[in-house]
């Protein structure tokens, strides 16, 4: 019969081994915890990106060309 020894007073090898067969996968599912965006919430990047579409369309110059 084997005695026990506490783990801190076991070598870094054996806590390390102990540890390791402690740990259990994650499988198919991902831990990381994810939030959904408030869509009303003011979005200072969409409102950048909305701007900087208007500056590559010209503000619609090219509709009011085609117009006349």
């Amino acid at each position: 019969m084997s005695k026990y020894v506490s783990l801190d007073k076991r070598s870094k090898k054996q806590q390390k081994e102990y540890h390791s067969k402690q740990r259990r996968t994650w499988g198919d599912l991902n831990p990381v915890t994810r939030s959904v965006t408030n869509g009303k919430a003011y979005n200072r990047k969409k409102e950048k990106e909305r701007i900087s579409k208007e500056f590559r369309d010209g503000f619609g110059a090219d509709s009011f060309i085609l117009q006349i």
